[in-house]
């Protein structure tokens, strides 16, 4: 019996006649709808600029004309790919009374031809086939994705923040020590407390002074690392705020985070970002957790050829480079957990080769590991915890 959150097909029969079928190709400066009108012969693709309110009132006059036809309209759905508008869209008509639903772009099959023709007008006849497969019920004809509220879009915002700023800092300590580099300049660490106090009594190789516009420039760069330091400050302190203020709530994201930090080798930071992430979306089984963060293989299988062409990277990849480093920090914490000794005999021939490979079946368990621990209480074996704050 399908469940109520398999997004693979319509749960819902489709009456052709009855229902307005609508799919968005979206830019940033406007939009290409085409749809299926009951009664009307022809298929009409209309470009409007990027407005929600544009697109509603065409929805309905296309609904007037099957109405005019002798289709009345008892279900609108509307379609469009998953991308740099994100979901507000969707949200936005569904509170209009409108099914709308995000297509994943890797979902949608398109031609291996070498150099095949790609148009909006291509793109959109080629959303309207895969949208029109799913709504007839088709497994595995194209997928959605499931459409978060505003709330759980907002919880992942400081995580993916304090990413970009650590990220930022790393270029700027780096950006530092190149400019000193070329003055013979060595042992100068930008991060130390009284970093900005020293710079105007360092020495080149020669035994003269810094000049005067690269010292100007060095004192811009550790203002702007100072910044982004207070800033990454301000977003852990915050976090760890909410998640006090939460101590008292047993279920939910901050339970979730609390439970998970409490695994030796895993800190409040990566705990959060899994569980903002991965771990709090309602997916369907341990494949779909493995498949969502990107962990499952691509084999290539043609007869008697078979070769694995790696990882798919289809999924998430903060939680794909997440689960990766911390699947190496899980063999130094949890030496004697189940998945580590697992580990250990399947690189028992000790090949570099074999001990990368093994490291993301072991982040891919471990991560299947963690859903079943934050969601069924159910504890890996040999898995070490901190005592409960």
């Amino acid at each position: 019996m399908p469940k109520t959150f398999d997004l693979s097909r319509s749960l819902a029969a489709l009456e052709q006649d009855s229902t307005l079928i609508v799919v968005i190709e979206m830019s940033q400066s406007s939009w290409l709808v085409g749809g299926m009108v009951p009664g009307v012969e022809r298929q009409p693709l209309k470009k409007i600029s990027a407005e929600a309110t544009g697109l509603l009132a065409l929805v309905h006059r296309w609904r007037g004309e099957a109405e005019r036809a002798g289709r009345p309209i008892r279900r609108i759905a509307v379609a469009y790919e998953a991308g740099r508008d994100g979901f507000w869209l969707a949200r936005w008509l569904h509170a209009r009374g409108i099914e709308a639903y995000v297509i994943h772009p890797n979902s949608v099959a398109v031609s291996r031809e070498h150099r095949r023709a790609k148009t909006d007008r291509i793109d959109t006849a080629l959303l309207m086939r895969s949208f029109l497969g799913w709504l007839r019920g088709e497994p595995r004809h194209c997928q959605m994705v499931a459409i978060p509220t505003a709330e759980e879009e907002d919880a992942r915002r400081p995580n993916r923040e304090r990413e970009g700023l650590v990220g930022e800092r790393t270029r700027l300590v780096n950006r530092m020590k190149a400019a000193l580099i070329r003055f013979g300049i060595r042992t100068f660490k930008p991060t130390l407390r009284k970093a900005q106090e020293r710079l105007a009594g360092l020495r080149t190789a020669e035994e003269t002074p810094l000049p005067p516009e690269t010292l100007a420039e060095l004192g811009r760069d550790m203002a702007r690392l100072r910044l982004v330091r207070e800033q990454i400050k301000a977003i852990e302190t915050a976090r760890l705020r909410r998640l006090e203020q939460a101590r008292s709530q047993s279920e939910g994201p901050h339970a979730m985070v609390r439970l998970l930090a409490r695994v030796l080798g895993i800190g409040i930071e990566t705990a959060d970002m899994l569980v903002s992430e991965v771990l709090s979306r309602d997916l369907r089984d341990r494949r779909a957790v493995a498949r969502y963060a990107g962990l499952t293989g691509s084999p290539d299988e043609s007869g008697q050829r078979r070769r694995e062409k790696g990882l798919a990277r289809a999924g998430n990849a903060r939680v794909r480079r997440g689960m990766i480093q911390l699947a190496w920090r899980f063999l130094i914490f949890q030496k004697d957990s189940a998945l580590a000794q697992w580990y250990r005999a399947r690189t028992a021939d000790g090949r570099a080769g074999t001990r990368k490979t093994m490291i993301v079946a072991l982040a891919r368990k471990l991560l299947i590991a963690l859903w079943r621990m934050v969601t069924t209480g159910e504890i890996p074996q040999g898995l070490k915890l901190r005592p409960a704050a």
